[in-house]
């Protein structure tokens, strides 16, 4: 694969979200404020679980329209300023995996969503986690992340949140309860299928080496 060239450099204003970011236009800078926003979001993880336990619903409701801002300012800001880190690569990700863990125990717990389906979610991660290693002992760091696994992830995030938008009163909590599994069958079975290939992909970059 080529190495990226510097035309191909972050320039501030010039990206949009979704562009790929060259590996050279990645700092290891830390502090900046996309990653204060990224940090925030870590931060209001705790506060959204606890506010799923107690049934607070409606606040849990709004922490999460917060945590969606914060998700789409921190990496829109930092490409804009070309502030994009390693350190605000990882934080997203992780946010993203612990917002999607705490709903579906917090749900699970109020028995909203059995816990077999916190299984499959869990049981998921905890598969890739022993590629880590794999890849680690064969000189690899983790691979790329196929599509499939960013639309599983875009469908958990959506699906949980309107799982919890149902337990509110009206017409909308039905709708959100129809629409809530939709979203969580397609993401589990997505998410399962991604994984497969991810372990499919480990299996023939160990092979290779």
């Amino acid at each position: 694969m080529p190495e990226p060239s510097h035309a191909d450099a972050v320039v501030p204003g010039k990206l949009h979200r979704d562009d790929p970011v060259p590996a050279e236009a990645r700092s290891d800078q830390v502090v900046n404020i996309p990653n204060a926003l990224s940090l925030l979001r870590l931060l209001l993880v705790p506060v959204f679980f606890w506010l799923i336990l107690t049934r607070h619903d409606g606040w849990a409701l709004v922490v999460l329209a917060v945590s969606g801002i914060t998700d789409y300012l921190d990496g829109d800001l930092a490409r804009r300023w070309g502030q994009v880190s390693r350190v605000g690569q990882l934080l997203d990700p992780v946010a993203d995996r612990l917002y999607i863990l705490v709903t579906l125990l917090g749900l699970a717990w109020r028995d909203v969503v059995p816990w077999w389906l916190v299984a499959l979610v869990v049981g998921r991660d905890v598969l890739l986690a022993f590629t880590i290693p794999v890849l680690a002992r064969h000189g690899y760091g983790p691979l790329p992340v196929h599509f499939l696994g960013k639309a599983a992830t875009f469908c958990l995030l959506y699906a949980f949140p309107l799982l919890l938008l149902a337990q509110l009163d009206g017409p909308l909590a039905t709708v959100a309860l129809v629409l809530g599994w939709a979203f969580a069958w397609w993401g589990i079975g997505l998410y399962w299928w991604a994984g497969w290939l991810y372990v499919r992909q480990v299996r023939e970059v160990v092979r290779e080496g």
